[in-house]
């Protein structure tokens, strides 16, 4: 089973998420855009930016976590601009 990190953006609130997920990426975007309570609830717009697949879920959280300690959308946005250029 694969591991994925994955970055989503939102239109609405100008704002990117990330996460790791072991379920199948796109069952887990539509989670995303379902009406709950949390942080990409009600929103509905989350479109998928970025994945990267890892053998193990603690490679993926690894990876979620270094990214999210980046706190830096430039970084992000550098990340996402890579990864569409290969």
């Amino acid at each position: 089973m694969k591991h994925v990190v994955y970055i989503l953006y939102s239109h609405k609130k100008d704002r990117y998420y990330i996460g790791s997920t072991s379920d199948n990426i796109s069952d887990r975007i539509k989670k995303h855009n379902t009406n709950h309570s949390g942080y990409t609830g009600g929103l509905g717009d989350w479109v998928l930016m970025y994945s990267q697949e890892f053998d193990t879920v603690n490679e993926a959280r690894k990876r979620e976590f270094q990214i999210k300690k980046w706190k830096s959308r430039k970084l992000i946005e550098a990340l996402i601009s890579k990864a569409q250029l290969v």
